[in-house]
């Protein structure tokens, strides 16, 4: 790391002016309260890899208020970028509220899934986060227990080297980010009020 900091240092300008100007374009749909990049330096106290230093890198942005739920992300590495959306790990409440609402009635988030560009870019929900068959109260015949048992909702679209080094890839990527527009006001809207619809905020 030492012999190549400066050439680390270069890239990192290039990154973070790259991340500036994909927030303003988000903000121009949307409204960001937080760009974070995380850091490069692994963890490695329970790890036994041992490699100090990510070999990717990848940033967050968070939106702004209790009434804009869900986050998006990118993650850059040689033949792994991609960029990612939803909710990673919600608080049990908050899972609870969402599992309780397909529980009820999955209509309209299937609806969500199913509009063509968001399946074509997504294929679903990422389903490696998932119990192995119903969690705790649930009924594991209920007809929506694809859904119910996942413990988190993300969806996720991979782009190739090719297109990360085009001179489009900002748009390409906003343009994904942006896809998840209706995912993310309907998941705000569950998780901001009861089932009965009630609002839980101010």
């Amino acid at each position: 790391m030492q012999e190549n900091k400066k050439e680390y240092l270069d890239g990192e300008q290039i990154l973070k002016k790259f991340y500036a100007q994909v927030e303003a374009e988000l903000n121009k749909e949307d409204d960001i309260a937080k760009l974070k990049v995380f850091r490069i330096h692994r963890d490695v106290r329970f790890s036994k890899n041992k490699t100090p230093y990510n070999v990717h890198r990848s940033v967050s942005f968070s939106r702004t208020g209790a009434h804009r739920r869900g986050g998006y992300y990118l993650r850059l590495e040689p033949g792994n970028s991609y960029m990612a959306g939803g909710f990673f790990s919600p608080e049990s409440a908050d899972l609870l509220r969402i599992r309780k609402e397909f529980e009820m009635d999955a209509t309209e988030i299937r609806d969500v899934l199913k509009q063509p560009e968001f399946d074509q870019a997504f294929h679903g929900f990422v389903e490696t986060y998932a119990v192995k068959t119903a969690p705790r109260g649930f009924n594991k015949e209920d007809p929506n227990i694809d859904l119910i048992k996942l413990k988190g909702y993300i969806v996720s679209h991979k782009f190739t080297d090719a297109e990360v080094f085009s001179p489009k890839f900002k748009d390409n990527l906003v343009k994904h980010f942006l896809l998840l527009r209706p995912f993310f006001d309907y998941m705000s809207e569950i998780l901001t009020t009861d089932l009965n619809g009630v609002s839980t905020i101010d």
